[in-house]
This record gives C-alpha cells, structure tokens and sequence, in this order.
C-alpha cells in the first residue's frame, strides 16, 4: 500500500507539473524582473550593462520537496563589436526529479539604421548546455519489498540541448521568438517496458511589447504578452503583462502583474460528474534600480477551483550591472538602456 501511495503522488506530481520538469529552465514569470536572457539567448548582451543575475524561487512553503528553482546568470558585449556572450547556471528540484544544469550562450546584434540614436536591431542567440536528470526512487520501497518497476535507486541521465533565438528591437518597440530544446532527450522519465517516455521537450516561446511614455515625464508603460507551445502535448499558454516605471534620483523603481492561463483544459471529477478548468496564475512583481544593483521579488498564486496547494510561489532576483555605457538610444527601452 505504501508503495502504491509513492507511486501514485510522484506520478500525479509528474503529470501536474510537466510543464517544469526535464525541459532545462523552467518557464515562469522571472522574465519580467530584467531578466530577459533567461528564455531568450538572443537577449545576451543587448543592454548597455553587462548582467548577473541570481535568483531563487521557493513553492509552497511548508510542503516537503516542493518545486524550487535557483538560476545565475551574466551576459554582455564583447567591447563595442556586435558580438556577446552569455552563460546561465542552474537547479531545478521538483518532488523525487531534479534538473541541474548550465548553458554557454552566443549572440549577434546587426544594426540597422544609421546611427545609433535611432534604436533598430536584430539580435541571434545560440545557447547550447548539458542538463543531468536525475529520479530518486530511494524512498520508494520499504525495507524488504520489491517491485520489478522500482530500481530503488538514484537513477540519473546527462543529455546535451540547445536553444535558439531571435530579437528584434525598433525605438520602443520589441519582439522575441526563441525555440527551446531543439534535440531530443531521453532523460529518466521511463520505466523497464519504455512507456511514459518523453523525448520531444522543445518549447516555443513567442513575446513582443511596447513603451509608452510622455515627453519629460519621469513615468513610463509597459504591456507585454507572451506566448508559450509545448511541441510534444500541444500545450499553449498565454502571459498577459502590464509594467510600469518610475525614473529617481538613485536609479528606477518599477513593479506591474501578469496573468498566465492555459489554453488547454485539464478535466477532473467534480462528485457525480466531470469538470474543466484551465490553469491560471497571477503574478505580482516589484523591482528597484539602486545604482547598479537591481533587487525585485516575485510572488505567484495559483486561482484554479482545483490545486495542490493554496500557498504562493515566491521568487527573489538580485542582480548586478557593470562594463556599463552611456545610454545610446533616444526610446523607451528599459532592457535595451
């Protein structure tokens, strides 16, 4: 009975949370908290400033072996070439699986117009990484049972992955398109006859934006959207931003909300029938810009009828800007800036 307990949570955990698990940096809202070049390699030295950034994010609280998530970042120009590098390091834990991991990114930024007052830019991104999988299956068994299915083991898979991407920035506005996970991965996901395999982890990720702002006005607007399609599921999501800043003395402050829903409804018993529901989070974030370093703090909550849990998802990023320039282009800009 108590394996059939483990098995059944790990499972269902899987299930519930595919959308994290195996597929390299999971996807979450870290994005909008200057933090670009963590979905997008093409974002790799785009700014004025060379970038670290770390973060740290926590499900749950109080809940054993919750999803967490630790990234550290740094990317920027080589000099004043087109050229820039990046790297991201990072461990993903979730419930028995775990993802630890690093990327080395390459971009290129071409210019278009004529000088470079006038912001017009196409950038490429290639980052290419090794990621190890690993599945504790230790707990699994009490002392004595077996089962054919259980190893009982630490089982573990190193595999090599790549993402690429584009970015295109015109004055204040912007677009990205990154396709993430091209290669197939066998990981760990499987078990002895091969079934609940999964090897297509590719992810695209589609976002554009545009900020407003008045002449002279120490205020600017940010609406955002992003959208997310998972190759192997036929899974899609959409991101709904809304960021506002506010120029100071001592740097920025900004903050704003995003919605993320899925498009694909999950069915469940609902007493004698059947409901659906389609996954929805809210997410609230606040940053400030204090010289060159950035603090923000990222909090989730899950609004579906049906979840595991009713606690938020928290998230800390600070960060680093050095090797800064002047501020070349005359546009609202902030990632570019």
């Amino acid at each position: 009975m108590r394996l059939k307990k483990y098995c059944l949570v790990a499972f269902i955990a899987f299930m519930a949370n595919f959308s994290f698990a195996q597929e390299g940096i999971p996807i979450y809202s870290d994005y909008l908290t200057d933090n670009y070049y963590l979905i997008h390699p093409s974002m790799a030295g785009v700014a004025n400033c060379a970038k670290v950034r770390l973060t740290a994010r926590q499900q749950w609280f109080g809940v054993d072996d919750a999803p967490s998530l630790q990234t550290l970042s740094m990317n920027g120009r080589i000099g004043d070439s087109p050229v820039a590098i990046g790297g991201v390091l990072f461990n993903d834990s979730n419930g028995y699986h775990s993802t630890v991991g690093g990327y080395a990114t390459f971009a290129y930024h071409l210019m278009f117009s004529r000088n470079e007052i006038d912001l017009n830019m196409l950038s490429f991104g290639l980052s290419a990484g090794f990621l190890q999988y690993k599945l504790d299956e230790t707990s699994w068994l009490a002392p004595g049972e077996f089962d054919a299915a259980v190893a009982g083991i630490e089982q573990s898979a190193t595999n090599f992955n790549i993402d690429v991407g584009f970015s295109y920035h015109f004055v204040d506005f912007y677009a990205h398109f990154t396709a993430k996970n091209i290669l197939d991965n066998d990981g760990v996901n499987y078990n002895q006859n091969g079934e609940f395999e999964f090897k297509n982890l590719r992810t695209y990720l589609l976002s554009s934006g545009y900020t407003f702002s008045q002449y002279g006005s120490e205020w600017s607007y940010e609406p955002s959207i992003m959208y997310m399609y998972r190759d192997a599921t036929a899974e899609s999501s959409i991101d709904i931003n809304a960021k506002v800043y506010k120029e100071m003395d001592f740097g920025k402050v900004w903050g704003g909300l995003s919605y993320r829903r899925s498009l694909d409804g999950a069915e469940f018993q609902d007493g004698s029938g059947v409901s659906s529901q389609k996954s929805q989070y809210i997410t609230p974030f606040l940053g400030v810009d204090y010289n060159n370093f950035v603090f923000a703090y990222t909090y989730s909550y899950q609004a579906n009828t049906v979840n595991f849990n009713t606690g938020g998802f928290h998230q800390l990023t600070l960060g680093f800007n050095f090797n800064c320039r002047r501020e070349k282009y005359e546009c609202n800009c902030p990632a570019v800036n």
